[in-house]
């Protein structure tokens, strides 16, 4: 809940939050530290985030979306184009690589906002 309203943002908000790293609460503080360790708590406005669990989804998240960039982005230049091998080998790999750093830090801020904003208590332990 952001202080001093008493109404928490919506979902959509939380998520789109946390899409770009920030706190799905106040959406000020930071919601990670260094790559992909989410924050004990948020700088601005308090919020707890260290319980939260993202587990296997957000790198399930960054393989969907890579595969589905990459795959037909390569089948298309071959189909078109014909290059030798060793473009494939030196550009797709590269755009894989990048893609994955870029995206997986996004979707797990994703899947924190999405979690704190549902109030799923994100933790195996009672």
């Amino acid at each position: 809940m952001i202080a001093g309203t008493g109404t928490a943002p919506s979902k959509f908000l939380a998520s789109v939050r946390g899409l770009i790293g920030n706190c799905p609460n106040c959406g000020r503080g930071r919601l990670l530290r260094n790559f992909l360790k989410p924050v004990d708590h948020c700088s601005a406005c308090g919020e707890a985030y260290g319980h939260l669990r993202a587990d296997d989804a957000p790198p399930w998240m960054t393989i969907l979306i890579v595969g589905h960039i990459v795959i037909p982005s390569l089948l298309s230049v071959e189909q078109t184009y014909e290059p030798p091998t060793w473009v494939h080998l030196a550009v797709w790999p590269l755009l894989t690589v990048l893609l994955s750093l870029l995206l997986l830090p996004r979707c797990k801020g994703l899947v924190l906002g999405l979690l704190w904003s549902t109030g799923a208590p994100g933790s195996e332990r009672g």
